[in-house]
């Protein structure tokens, strides 16, 4: 449990530097504006394929050899991209390789991971708790990455080093972090024991693992409608709220965010994963909604923190209830097919929210997202009613 959670940190602090760094280096190389988002999209696309490949693959190759495989190639990814200059042999290792343009974890680690931690916890309980820490490890880690972004202006300023030369370091430096995975994961063992390889990717557990995919994607698309751009436009436009301000608010919603996921596992313990799922969820939609009727601007943004406080909750549950929903073999598949699809219906949204803005209709997206959000707490109460005490 301890080298999921020192790779999870590991692996979150390269992806907070280079998901700021991939632009400024891909524009350093002399790549056009076009080219840096086609690299960009290849790399959630290769993520996304390799996710699934994941998924269906994982029960014949075994969780240890995924892992270590991963962050070889994790490795060889970072040394590719310091290596190469073209655009095409840049988006074959873009396409193939681990690296995550995004804020959030989309790589092939993250199922094995997932898997690999409901298989060590010995409860429901220890469980959540497990996956509220892999969560925070990443959201702290994600943000110290990002600090480490300003590292190339030291180099240029202090080591003497060309400003392409200082990004291309960072590459490397990612290499090297793969490489540290790599040497952490070798303790782990394959699979648990006591359990039986399974014969295919998904058994017993498809339908469940069909209806969670299909409710998920609601509750991303709604996400989708109201990414942080967005909710920052919408503040600037309705408020005239100043970038500095925004700033401030951003950095209190998040540090609300990742507090409130060392909550989720005391309220597990005590109402079960799927009350903590849904009972946190609802409100934290209601004062979502209620700030799109916000008068001023400093109550939306006590209505929005709130909504901070309690919008992340049920995360660590969700992953929780996941994998105990599903047989332990069928783990792996199971974190994969449910979180492809999320990100594929989170990419749909941001067009959608952004339509609605730039039509007039300011609160519209906050209004949807909260709308469509609560029609899926509701929907999965209903759906998995039978596992309430979980």
């Amino acid at each position: 449990m301890r080298r999921i959670l020192v790779g999870r940190a590991l692996r979150a602090l390269a992806d907070g530097f280079i998901a700021i760094l991939l632009p400024a280096y891909l524009l350093a190389l002399g790549l056009p504006l076009l080219d840096v988002g086609l690299l960009s999209t290849a790399t959630l696309a290769g993520s996304a394929a390799a996710t699934l490949g994941i998924g269906t693959w994982a029960h014949r190759i075994g969780r240890r050899r995924l892992l270590l495989g991963a962050a070889l190639l994790m490795a060889a990814t970072g040394a590719g991209f310091a290596g190469f200059a073209s655009f095409w042999p840049l988006a074959v290792v873009a396409f193939v390789g681990t690296l995550n343009p995004s804020s959030g974890d989309v790589s092939i680690f993250l199922p094995i991971e997932q898997a690999e931690l409901a298989g060590a916890a010995s409860g429901s309980e220890v469980r959540t708790a497990l996956f509220a820490r892999y969560t925070l490890a990443g959201s702290l880690f994600g943000a110290l990455g990002a600090l480490c972004a300003a590292i190339p202006a030291w180099l240029v300023a202090h080591g003497g080093l060309s400003p392409l030369e200082s990004l291309r370091a960072m590459f490397l430096a990612y290499a090297v972090i793969g490489i540290l995975v790599w040497m952490l994961y070798h303790g782990i063992a394959d699979e648990v024991p006591g359990t039986r390889p399974a014969t295919a990717p998904l058994g017993a557990s498809r339908g469940v693992v069909l209806r969670l995919a299909a409710l998920f994607c609601v509750d991303s698309f709604a996400s989708g409608l109201l990414v942080n751009a967005l909710l920052a436009a919408w503040l600037y436009q309705r408020f005239g709220l100043s970038l500095a301000a925004a700033g401030r608010f951003f950095f209190w919603s998040g540090l609300l965010s990742t507090a409130s996921q060392l909550v989720a596992p005391h309220l597990a313990r005590r109402f079960g994963l799927l009350n903590t799922m849904v009972f946190t969820h609802i409100p934290a939609n209601l004062f979502l909604i209620t700030a799109a009727f916000a008068p001023t601007l400093p109550l939306a943004l006590a209505l929005l923190l709130a909504r901070s406080a309690l919008s992340q909750m049920d995360a660590p549950a969700r992953n929780a209830f996941v994998m105990a929903v599903v047989t332990p073999p069928e783990r792996v598949a199971a974190a994969s097919f449910t979180a492809v699809p999320k990100s594929l219906a989170a990419a749909a949204g941001p067009a959608l929210g952004a339509a609605l803005l730039a039509g007039g209709w300011l609160g519209a997206p906050l209004l949807a997202c909260g709308a469509l959000k609560i029609v899926y707490d509701l929907s999965l109460l209903v759906a998995f009613r039978r596992h309430k005490k979980l």
